[in-house]
């Protein structure tokens, strides 16, 4: 009972997350709200395709579907192999060809917290500016590098409107993933000093742009985001690859000119 009355309050913490009420759920994964509600409460023990069903409806990342698969008792389906592991050989190999092919722009590969686990070139010469080296030692935590004031802060034109951006961004991850480092994460980066502009920005834009003041001139990126579509393992579907472009042509011919 124990088990599962763990397993029931974990479940309605993600349906409050996905906003979604008992009925809401039960209709989605095809079940009465009666026997979710027994469920919930602990009067009822789900099977594990059941546990599986849920998850999957409340699109659940991976790592806290085995979570809830242990809190009712079951073992759980997903490994998290590291990346050095032989059967994740292609996948890191693709995450390497993607990043090198995107040079001379800037590319890099994060884990669920923003550490870095792989940069092609044109991020490292990029990355040269960086006053604190210590910042650039492993774990790199690439939002605090960016919002440093001396890391990356200095050179980014628009400080205030890209600090917005990402503590926005790391404010939705932390709903949509219900990880409690993020929170600790969100909080180191808003100790560190804001600048003075309110961050909103020109709404005209149709992205929020990165410009960057470096010694070779002025660059403006736009980014995209790139993830592993039906992945199976945790360590996989956690790896995001941003990926950023030029945003204007002065931008694109500074970093060709500069690659050649």
């Amino acid at each position: 009972m124990t088990a599962t009355h763990a397993f029931g309050e974990l479940l309605k913490d993600w349906r409050a997350r996905r906003r979604m009420s008992q009925l809401d759920l039960a209709l989605d994964a095809e079940i009465s709200q009666k026997h979710l509600s027994f469920i919930e409460t602990g009067r009822s023990v789900p099977s594990r395709d059941m546990v599986i069903r849920l998850s999957e409806v409340l699109d659940m990342p991976l790592r806290e579907r085995n979570r809830l698969l242990n809190a009712a008792g079951y073992a759980a389906m997903y490994l998290a192999r590291s990346l050095d592991d032989p059967s994740l050989a292609a996948a890191r190999a693709a995450i390497d060809q993607l990043l090198d092919a995107h040079d001379p722009y800037p590319a890099l590969a994060i884990d669920p917290h923003w550490t870095l686990i792989a940069a092609n070139q044109s991020l490292q010469n990029l990355l040269a500016v960086v006053a604190d080296k210590t910042l650039l030692e492993p774990p790199i935590n690439v939002l605090k590098l960016s919002l440093h004031p001396e890391g990356f802060a200095p050179f980014i034109a628009n400080l205030g409107q890209w600090r917005t951006h990402i503590l926005m961004r790391l404010r939705h991850q932390m709903q949509a993933s219900g990880d409690g480092a993020l929170s600790q994460l969100l909080a180191d980066l808003e100790a560190l000093p804001a600048p003075e502009d309110s961050g909103h920005g020109d709404f005209g834009d149709v992205y929020v742009p990165l410009k960057l003041r470096l010694p070779m001139g002025e660059l403006s990126f736009f980014s995209t985001t790139t993830v592993f579509g039906a992945p199976f393992d945790v360590t996989l579907s956690e790896i995001a690859i941003e990926a950023f472009f030029p945003a204007d042509a002065a931008t694109q011919a500074i970093l060709r000119g500069a690659s050649a």
